[in-house]
């Protein structure tokens, strides 16, 4: 009988010894887990900005396109593209809106195109993560062909 008790008093003792590990080996794991989950916010944000700034690039261009002046599509686009960003929640600071018109009055029957290019500034301070540069620009371009038969002022 004192064999057996001699058994479960050593295997008591070993444990004694490795008291805490567990809690040592989750404070080691917890910060890369951190560390992790905010790379992923970081770069679920770059990528929706991204796309927002697309989709504001390609509104650009498309409103500047159905304009009669070259003012008048340069105004359009700017607008349509902040309008855009607003409204799928990017803030941009600062932002810049170019609208390229060059062959905005081409000769009817030939068709013309405008480009539009958007530059964002997105904020990436607020995610506390160390090394990580405070803010990164997004530019993306989109380009709409002018209707060759529509009329011109």
């Amino acid at each position: 009988m004192r064999c057996i008790y001699t058994r479960l008093n050593r295997a008591h003792r070993k444990s004694d010894s490795e008291r805490g590990s567990t809690t040592l080996e989750l404070t080691i794991w917890a910060v890369p887990l951190v560390l992790f989950i905010g790379v992923l916010i970081v770069g679920g944000r770059v990528a929706v900005a991204g796309n927002a700034v697309q989709g504001a690039a390609y509104a650009a261009a498309r409103e500047a396109t159905l304009a009669r002046t070259v003012g008048q599509a340069e105004a359009l686009g700017r607008e349509a593209a902040n309008f855009s960003l607003n409204s799928n929640g990017v803030t941009c600071s600062p932002s810049s809106v170019t609208i390229n018109t060059s062959e905005f009055d081409k000769a009817i029957g030939t068709t013309g195109s405008v480009t539009a290019t958007v530059r964002c500034t997105v904020n990436l301070s607020d995610a506390g993560l160390p090394g990580l540069p405070g803010t990164t620009e997004i530019s993306r371009d989109a380009t709409s062909p002018v209707d060759p038969y529509r009329q011109r002022s």
